[in-house]
């Protein structure tokens, strides 16, 4: 269990919103909160709910979700934090000012306003250090009248307006299940309004590198854009349709600016971002660290911020930027080939791994100072620990290739809760420990659709993505999918799996390596997604049990693949998996 270390002295959230009369503020006692358990303190009608939503020690992810019950809408909010000597290294969907261990937090242009009657507005945070954060006052100001709320020294909270009270040394505060979304899609609002922190849940989209590689044009993406609304894609969460490598010009202009090749964009990629905003839908695009793209296109190294910025006047949503042609000095063509760090056995030097994290810093500052929400997709190629503190999504493993052993390569670096499928630098729980909203580990682009696979073992990619919690980024022909892989493709109950808001990487559970379980913890009380995995060249028999999942006494089964409930069962439940296929399951405890 994740433990959430309270300190009263941490955290201080003000809101301004355009309610008037007087201010109610309350605070309840609880026990001090983990991961899975939430911070609350409400004032005329306006919760601000503060969650870790990872801890790996050394530093953390958190969300601060405002919630407005009143009838009325909020007009502003400001929070305000001090982070106990822990240094915050990112923060989405706002901005921040650090004064000593005090970090001030205004919400962006677009996440302002949070709508009546159950509205919600939430940016998350990163940070480096032991110290943790924690709510302990709101204030709300209506008209000019403020009030707010804190713990008192006796854990009770009053209510005046323009008041407060502070907290109790005890450190108990009401606390409530918590998450940065609840929606099926990465970074859609909710229905009573309000704007989630990026990549809430892990993207959805496309990405055209899998099938179409360099050749492609702006009718490419267009067709990708239609193909993903008709097919009704969009519909069940896809929504990122993203360029990758060569895009561009060979050079950049005379003022440095990266220029689209006009024989693959002879109306820019704004014109793109137009036309693919106009169905709802958000655009990515490529870049990298280096001085050179993998394809050798020109690289960002010392044009991040001018790049960043060109991309968000285009109306770019998601910049993905990989780690080709470092600019390391002279061993850059070394540095070229350690392109897997520990996934292919290769493990890149101190001098490179210094310089890569302070490429993606630049890249993330960059971003964050472009004014415009844009989803950072680090392309590193295996995982560290920095990662998360920088970005919305970062790759852990080599580039996927159609075929099943490039297939299990990818699941199994992408990490687990056994040690065969850990980085040999990140021991059990592995890299799974860092996944969670607004920050996942990323085993590359889901093959379904391509001729590499067979349909049982594209079933089986999409149920263990799905079970990892990954970004499901289709790489495949949408304009011109058969109607198999959109089933595949569409499958809702799947996909809510994904996108389950608590934000767990699920992963095997199973002593064997080869009949496998792999189980998720979902929302929802004793709730489980399992997959039964059989890596075998014949179909077998693979059964999970309850106590495995940490349940005691029956539970339903619903199969997600069969759209079929199966009944309860009191101790276990076992299937017959075809080869190389795999049996989805959501298994709750009665």
């Amino acid at each position: 269990m994740i433990m959430f270390r309270y300190d009263t002295s941490l955290v201080s959230v003000l809101v301004a919103t355009g309610l008037l009369g007087a201010c109610v503020a309350s605070s309840t006692d609880s026990a001090d909160p983990t991961a899975s358990e939430s911070q609350s303190i409400t004032t005329n009608g306006v919760s601000a709910v503060l969650a870790l939503t990872s801890d790996w020690g050394s530093g953390y992810c958190a969300s601060v979700t405002l919630t407005n019950a009143a009838s009325a809408p909020v007009s502003s909010w400001q929070v305000q934090l001090a982070t106990g000597g822990s240094a915050v290294s990112q923060l989405w969907n706002g901005n921040y000012t650090t004064s000593g261990n005090n970090v001030t937090v205004a919400p962006e242009s677009y996440n302002t306003v949070i709508a009546a009657n159950g509205g919600t507005a939430s940016f998350g945070f990163c940070g480096n250090g032991s110290g943790r954060p924690s709510v302990t006052s709101v204030k709300v100001t209506a008209g000019g009248t403020s009030s707010s709320s804190s713990s008192s020294s006796s854990g009770k909270s009053s209510s005046s307006s323009s008041s407060s009270s502070s907290s109790s040394s005890s450190g108990k505060a009401s606390s409530s299940s918590s998450s940065s979304s609840s929606s099926s899609s990465s970074s859609s609002s909710s229905s009573t309004g309000g704007t989630p922190a990026l990549a809430a849940t892990p993207p959805m989209g496309w990405n055209n590198y899998n099938y179409f590689v360099d050749d492609f044009t702006d009718v490419t993406i267009e067709q990708a854009a239609d193909a993903m609304v008709s097919s009704g894609l969009k519909a069940v969460g896809y929504e990122y349709i993203n360029i990758d490598d060569s895009w561009d010009n060979t050079t950049r202009d005379a003022e440095g600016n990266l220029v689209p090749n006009p024989a693959k964009f002879p109306n820019g990629i704004a014109a793109v971002a137009d036309y693919v905003h106009a169905r709802g839908l958000k655009l990515g695009i490529y870049a990298d660290r280096g001085v050179l793209t993998c394809s050798k296109y020109p690289g960002s190294y010392g044009h991040e911020a001018q790049d960043a910025a060109l991309f968000a006047s285009w109306g770019v949503d998601y910049v993905k930027v990989d780690n080709c042609y470092p600019n390391t000095g002279t061993e850059a063509s070394k540095d070229r080939t350690q392109m897997g760090g520990t996934v292919d056995g290769t493990v890149p030097d101190a001098r490179y791994l210094t310089a890569q994290q302070n490429d993606y810093t630049v890249w993330h500052n960059a971003i964050k100072a472009a004014g415009r929400p844009m989803v950072f997709s680090i392309c590193a190629w295996w995982f560290e620990t920095w990662e998360p503190t920088l970005g919305n999504l970062f790759r852990t493993t080599k580039d996927i290739k159609d075929n099943w052993t490039s297939f299990l390569a990818t699941l199994d670096g992408n990490g687990g809760d056994k040690s065969r499928y850990a980085d040999a630098n990140y021991p059990a729980p592995g890299i799974a420990q860092y996944a969670g909203p607004g920050h996942w580990n990323d085993p590359d682009m889901l093959e379904l659709g391509n001729a590499g696979m067979t349909d049982a073992e594209q079933q089986a990619q999409f149920s263990l993505w799905a079970v990892m919690a990954a970004p499901l980024i289709l790489g495949n022909d949408l304009a011109n999918m058969s109607s198999t892989t959109l089933t595949l493709l569409s499958n809702a109950e799947v996909i809510a799996v994904d996108q389950d808001p608590l934000g767990k990487q699920g992963g095997p559970i199973s002593e064997s390596t080869t009949l496998e379980v792999w189980a998720k913890e979902l929302s929802g009380a004793n709730s489980h997604a399992v997959a039964l995995f059989n890596r075998t060249a014949d179909a077998a028999n693979i059964t999970v049990t309850w106590s495995s999942l940490g349940l005691t006494g029956a539970a339903t089964v619903r199969d997600l693949w069969a759209h079929k409930d199966l009944g309860s069962m009191a101790t276990q439940y076992t299937a017959n998996v075809p080869s190389h296929g795999v049996v989805m399951l959501k298994v709750v405890g009665e």
